[in-house]
C-alpha cells in the first residue's frame, strides 16, 4: 500500500526515485508550476524551455520524463500537465491537483519513492494532491505474480512524499490522514469490483464487511438466507433464489457520541448478474462481476466515516445476492412479496437490482434517518444518456439532490441531477400485483427511479444515484482512474457525512 508523508526537503537534497513536477499551459508554451522553483533554477530557470524542446505542452495529462539536472540525489524529473495556466490571482483547482497527480503516480509504478512538488498553496492542495497520487498509484494485482521477472506489469509506487507540505502543521496532518483514508477505503471498494465472482459471492463480501467492521469498531449483523426468509424479504430472495450461493443483507452501524444527525447509505450488491432467466446477450457478461459497486461504495463510506471519526452516525445496509438463471430462479410473471409488504410482478429479471434495493430502502426506512441515499449500477439507460463517467441523482427533494450534486462536483466526481417524471409511473402498473418491475422503454434510469421511491418511508429524504457509467471503466486508465473498478460514488458519500457532521445540510 502506498504511502504518504509531507515534507519541507529542497528538492535537490531528497533521496528518491523521481521529482515530480506541474506544468502549466502557457500562451508560449509550458510554464513550470509553482511548487518546483528550485527544480526550474537548477535548470538556470528554463525548464519550461526544455519541456517545449521536447513536445511538452502543458496539456492535462501529459508525462514528460527528463534527466535530473546535476547534484540532484533523484535522477529523474516527471513533469505532469496541469492543463490552461490560471488567470491572475486564481490557482489551480483542486481536481487538476488530483490528477496530475493521478496520472504522475500510475507513470512512476514500480518506483519505491518520489517526491510531489506540486502546487500547494494550503492543506486543502495537498489533502487533493495526497488523494490523486494514492488513488493514481492502486493496482490491482491479487491474481498476477508480480515480481522483477514477470510479464504483468510493476507494483505500484511505494512512497508519495509532498514536498512544500508542512508536517508540523495540525491542518496538512489532518487533510494527509483524510486523503489516506479515503484514499484506502475507495481502493478496498475497487478490490472487491475487481475481484472474480468465483472468489466474491454473497457470504464472501458479507465476510470482508464483517472482518472492517470489527477492526474499526463497527456493529456489523448479516441477514442469511433463513433470516431473510423470517423477514419477509421477497426482493433479495427471489433475486438470489436462482443461485446456489444464497443471498445477504448486511448492516454496518457507526455511532458517534457528539452525532446529531443520521444517514443511511443503500447499496446494491449483485455479486454476478447473468440477468437471470432473462438472460443477457453474448457480450454483456464479462464485466458483470461489477454489479456490486453500489455496496463497495456502501460499504466503503461507512468505513471511511468511521476512521474519520466523524460526528454523524452513519448505517450502511448492503443488499448481496447473485443472479443466476437454474430451476429454483425467479421467473418472468413470477409475482413477489417485498419486505414491505408491497406485492411485484417481475417482467424482467434482469431488472433486479431495483428488487434488492427496495427491501434494503424498507428496512433503512423503519430506522427514520434524516436522508437516505441508494447507490447502484442500476440501468443501461443511465449509461445512454450520460455516457461512461457521469452518474445520474434522483431524489424526492430537490434541495438534496442539488446538495449531492454540488458535493459530488466538489470531490471530483461527474453527476448529474435527473428528474422522476411522476407521468411514467402508469408504465409500471400491473394488472396481478402492486407494482411491475418493468415500465417504458424510454426514460428507464428515471422509471427504476420511481420504482424505488415507491419503497422509501414517508417522510424521509432520499436520493439515488445511478452510477452504472462511471462504476468500471472499460477503457484505458485517465487521471487518478485505473483501468477497472473505479469506486464512483465512495467520495461523495464521505462528503455528504462531512457536510452532514457539521451541519452544512441542515
Amino acid at each position: 500500500m502506498t504511502a504518504l508523508t509531507l515534507s519541507t526537503a529542497a528538492a535537490p537534497g531528497l533521496r528518491a526515485d523521481a521529482i515530480v513536477v506541474g506544468v502549466a499551459k502557457g500562451a508560449k508554451g509550458p510554464v513550470v508550476a509553482p511548487g518546483a522553483e528550485a527544480v526550474d533554477q537548477a535548470y538556470d530557470g528554463k525548464l519550461g524551455d526544455v519541456l517545449g524542446t521536447l513536445g511538452a505542452s502543458g496539456a492535462e495529462g501529459e508525462v514528460t520524463k527528463l534527466p535530473a539536472p546535476a547534484g540532484f540525489k533523484a535522477p529523474v524529473v516527471v513533469a505532469v500537465g496541469l492543463g490552461a495556466l490560471p488567470e491572475k490571482d486564481e490557482t489551480f483547482g483542486a481536481e487538476s491537483l488530483r490528477r496530475a497527480a493521478g496520472v504522475a503516480a500510475r507513470t512512476l509504478a514500480g518506483a519505491k519513492k518520489a517526491a510531489f512538488a506540486l502546487p500547494i498553496e494550503d492543506a486543502a492542495d495537498a489533502g487533493a494532491i495526497g488523494e490523486g497520487a494514492l488513488l493514481g498509484a492502486y493496482a490491482f494485482d491479487a491474481y498476477k505474480e508480480i515480481g522483477k521477472d514477470a510479464k504483468n506489469g510493476k507494483g505500484p509506487l511505494g512512497e508519495v512524499t509532498l514536498l512544500g507540505g508542512k508536517p508540523r502543521d495540525a491542518a496538512y496532518k489532518a487533510a494527509v490522514a483524510r486523503a489516506t483514508a479515503v484514499s484506502e477505503e475507495l481502493n478496498r471498494a475497487r478490490d472487491l469490483v475487481n475481484t472474480p465472482p468465483n472468489d466474491l459471492n454473497p457470504e464472501a463480501f458479507a465476510a470482508v464487511a464483517q472482518a472492517a467492521a470489527e477492526e474499526h469498531g463497527i456493529q456489523v449483523e448479516v441477514l442469511d438466507v433463513e433470516a431473510l426468509e423470517e423477514g419477509g424479504y421477497g426482493g433479495i430472495l427471489g433475486v438470489g433464489a436462482g443461485s446456489e450461493a444464497g443471498p445477504r443483507l448486511v448492516k454496518l452501524t457507526y455511532t458517534h457520541e457528539a452525532a446529531s444527525k443520521h444517514l443511511a447509505f443503500v447499496g446494491k450488491g449483485i455479486t454476478y448478474d447473468s440477468g437471470g432467466i432473462s438472460l443477457k446477450p453474448a457480450g454483456h457478461n464479462e464485466t458483470m462481476k461489477c454489479d456490486m459497486a453500489g455496496a463497495a461504495a456502501v460499504f466503503a463510506a461507512v468505513v471511511a466515516a468511521a476512521r474519520l471519526g466523524l460526528e454523524v452516525n452513519v448505517t450502511g445496509w448492503l443488499a448481496l445476492a447473485e443472479n443466476m438463471p437454474s430451476g429454483s430462479a425467479t421467473r418472468p410473471g413470477d409475482v413477489l412479496r417485498m419486505y414491505s409488504g408491497k406485492t411485484v410482478e417481475v417482467l424482467n429479471t434482469d431488472a433486479e437490482g431495483r428488487l434488492v434495493l427496495a427491501d434494503a430502502l424498507w428496512a433503512a426506512s423503519a430506522e427514520k434517518p434524516d436522508a437516505i441515499v441508494d447507490v447502484a449500477t442500476l440501468t443501461g439507460a443511465m449509461m445512454l444518456a450520460l455516457g461512461n463517467r457521469t452518474y445520474g441523482i434522483m431524489a424526492n427533494d430537490d434541495a438534496f439532490r442539488s446538495a449531492l450534486h454540488e458535493a459530488a462536483e466538489e470531490v471530483g466526481e461527474s453527476a448529474w441531477p435527473m428528474p422522476l417524471p411522476d407521468h411514467l409511473k402508469k408504465g409500471m402498473e400491473s394488472p396481478t400485483a402492486d407494482i411491475a418491475n418493468m415500465g417504458e422503454r424510454y426514460g428507464g434510469g428515471l422509471v427504476a427511479g420511481l420504482f424505488l421511491r415507491e419503497f422509501v418511508g414517508e417522510g424521509i429524504t432520499w436520493a439515488h444515484l445511478d452510477i452504472a457509467g462511471p462504476a468500471f471503466n472499460e477503457g484505458g486508465p485517465f487521471g487518478y482512474t485505473p483501468k477497472g473498478g473505479t469506486g464512483s460514488a465512495v467520495r461523495t458519500l464521505v462528503r455528504l457525512a462531512e457536510l452532514t457532521a457539521v451541519g452544512d445540510l441542515g
